[in-house]
């Protein structure tokens, strides 16, 4: 049995892996690994099976023109096809004509590599990620109120709260490990400890709380700034943190008397009294810890919503201590290491800011390269990226581990962009996806466990991963086709042949004296004492539990800093002809668009179709009853999917997975739904919200 990681959400949990005969054979929880102790969920059991499957990408492939079939050709040609290629967009058009679009499941060291070439050699900033569909309002929300990104809790203080706020995540489904622990710390003091979820579905993490608040979609800003003014009104403050360790009270105060909880009741559909009990709980607790994900972050008002969560814990002081904190729940296994890596558009390695002189100028040094020679604009986001590609405006993409023709929002726009792309490379370990198929050139990816490397889960806490067994066919770590790419392109002293412990080390030295420090790290030091949390100074650093234990943040002045924010109602209403608001999410067998589990027998004989979750009284006026196949139809396209009826859905809401890509169904994607508006701040989509009717259709004719 070997430790590794899993490869799924950013619980980042240990796990042991059995190998026979040069396969993954079984896989269990590793007791030893801090994040998990042992446990495990159904998508890590199902592991083995989707390892060595039919469709995974073996060799190399071009499409000499567009409705060419792909062709298979030797890595070398591949890659000297791609150089070519890249090398006269950018001749013609500039730099900016080139996108990279990457994924939270790379390692930490594909990440920097990709970044590293994106923008000191290429010379663009058009480097971004999944996670900007993820995590990106979290990022953000940190940097503004803290300083910096990097969420200042740890699972360790599940274990030591006393109050629990859960907004918007369905922890049950979309992180099992985590929510077992937060049922644990339930159970041992059910008297002592309160639970409250804030989530528009009864869930199963809704079966634990002892307030479960079923508010309207998109009024998260309004409960919380109702809930902080009845903490204000109740002398609930810890008014000295405030005093000496933060900026802004007044503003904020300003804005939040004009939130009693009338109004809040008004904007969130809640009643007055569950807001001010969720208050009182949450300020007279002696630890309170909140956890959020996407219910919070995919909104056009995401970045406002975490700074809502995060202005609660610093007007009661629940900041930097054990079992208090504002904890964000990660989608993806490394989309924290993406952030540490600069592995979105606006950032350096680091956590620094392309739009910083003297961080570029730091990172100028280490990459040896010409002073001024980078970049100093925000390249485009996620979404900026493809809307360019659409318009001309960009002409080539190089996709990596991710499968944005999927689980990007209006498919319909990613379709048409990849279709006007003058260059489509798509690095993946399986074909076809829905991605793969619009790709002028694919090349075959190693995945888990078939390479080395590092990853950092949601606690900021580093798990080296090992290879245990060989890829298939021809495929190749993403570090290693990246640094062939380079070598094409001329820059191979800048990109030597080094093993994924050189480039770790490479860039955990540039990441010394920032927030993300991890220069005491190494691939040695990770084998042998196994995980970390960041930040890690020095090689004898015993790494770091919780941020800001001294209340001194890494803001110029050292202090956080209280914003003021504001409700806004989402950006499509519901109206006459489309009475109804849709919400996307997670189920608990599948995980993204299904390219892993969508592979697993177990895991597809539970959860096979998409389900629409109605309602009993929006279907009673549809005239739907429960299993009946329903149309959903919003402003740009349609899904038909059957749906169950129920109370445990808001009225005036309904819900619909989004793992199933066209691929499986041209009417099965959630996304042929969403729509791509975004949040000013973080860029990140509000794919949570969006106006759709409903309409019954029939099963056959009669």
């Amino acid at each position: 049995w070997r430790s590794t990681m899993c490869p799924y959400c950013g619980v980042g949990c240990g796990l042991l892996v059995q190998v026979r005969d040069g396969r993954v054979t079984k896989v269990r929880g590793d007791p030893a690994h801090p994040a998990n102790l042992g446990d495990i969920c159904a998508k890590a059991v199902h592991l083995p099976p989707i390892l060595g499957t039919a469709d995974r990408l073996l060799h190399p492939q071009i499409r000499v023109r567009r409705g060419a079939e792909l062709q298979r050709v030797p890595w070398e040609l591949a890659l000297r096809f791609t150089a070519d290629r890249m090398r006269e967009i950018i001749t013609a058009h500039g730099p900016d004509a080139v996108g990279f679009y990457a994924s939270g499941q790379l390692l930490t060291e594909e990440y920097y590599l990709g970044s590293k070439l994106a923008r000191g050699f290429v010379g663009t900033n058009n480097f971004d990620t999944n996670s900007r569909l993820c995590m990106a309002s979290a990022a953000a929300g940190y940097a503004r109120s803290l300083g910096s990104d990097g969420p200042p809790a740890s699972y360790q203080d599940i274990d030591l709260a006393d109050c629990f706020l859960l907004l918007g995540t369905n922890t049950a489904d979309c992180h099992p490990v985590t929510f077992k622990r937060i049922r644990r710390r339930k159970l041992q003091a059910p008297d002592d400890v309160t639970v409250m979820v804030v989530d528009p579905r009864w869930t199963e993490t809704a079966d634990i709380a002892d307030l479960h608040l079923s508010l309207r979609p998109g009024s998260d800003i309004a409960l919380l700034n109702a809930m902080l003014h009845v903490l204000w009104r109740e002398g609930l403050l810890d008014t000295r943190f405030v005093a000496e360790h933060t900026t802004g009270w007044e503003g904020l105060r300003a804005v939040i008397e004009r939130y009693p909880p009338e109004r809040g009741a008004a904007l969130t559909g809640l009643s007055r009294e569950v807001i001010v009990t969720a208050a009182l709980r949450f300020g007279r607790a002696p630890a309170a810890l909140s956890l959020w994900s996407m219910g919070i972050n995919q909104s056009h008002v995401g970045t406002d919503k975490n700074a809502a969560i995060i202005n609660l814990h610093l007007a009661t002081g629940q900041i930097g201590r054990p079992g208090a904190g504002p904890f964000s729940l990660t989608g993806q296994p490394n989309a924290m290491g993406g952030r540490e890596t600069g592995g979105l558009a606006h950032l350096l390695p680091g956590y620094r800011l392309v739009s910083d002189a003297a961080a570029r100028a730091a990172v100028e040094r280490h990459w040896a390269i010409p002073a001024g020679c980078l970049p100093a604009t925000p390249g485009r986001s996620a979404l900026e990226i493809f809307e360019g590609l659409a318009s001309g405006e960009v002409h080539a993409v190089w996709i990596m581990c991710t499968n944005p023709a999927a689980s990007m929002p209006d498919l319909d726009l990613v379709e048409k962009a990849l279709r006007q792309a003058e260059l489509v490379v798509v690095q993946d370990a399986y074909h076809p996806t829905e991605t793969t198929r619009f790709a002028d050139v694919l090349l075959p990816a190693a995945q888990w466990p078939e390479k080395d490397g590092v990853m950092t889960n949601s606690e900021r806490r580093l798990t080296y991963l090992p290879k245990l067994v060989d890829p298939p066919g021809e495929a190749l770590p993403d570090a290693v086709i990246l640094t062939r790419f380079a070598h094409e392109m001329g820059w191979k002293e800048a990109f030597p042949c080094a093993s994924t412990a050189k480039i770790f080390d490479e860039f955990a030295s540039l990441t010394a004296g920032t927030v993300c420090d991890y220069s005491g790290v190494s691939h040695v030091r990770l084998q042998a004492d196994g995980p970390v949390q960041w930040p890690v100074p020095a090689p004898d650093h015993p790494g770091t539990t919780r941020l800001y234990t001294d209340a001194v943040f890494p803001t110029p002045d050292g202090r956080a800093r209280f914003l003021t924010v504001e409700h806004a109602e989402p950006l499509e209403r519901p109206d006459a002809s489309f009475p109804l608001m849709l919400t996307t999410g997670r189920v608990r067998d599948h995980w993204h668009t299904l390219t892993r589990t969508g592979k697993s027998p177990a895991l597809v004989s539970r959860t096979p179709e998409p389900i629409l979750e109605v309602n009993l009284g929006d279907a009673r006026r549809a005239g739907i009853q429960d299993g009946d196949f329903v149309e959903v139809t919003s402003r740009r396209g349609k899904v038909v999917a059957q749906c169950r009826v129920s109370a445990a859905i808001r009225e005036g809401t309904c819900f619909l997975p989004f793992h199933w890509g066209r691929q499986a169904g041209f009417y099965k994607s959630a996304n042929n739904l969403t729509l791509s508006g975004r949040d000013p701040v973080s860029h990140q989509p509000e794919l949570k919200a969006c106006a759709v009717r409903l309409r019954r259709v029939a099963e056959s004719i009669t």
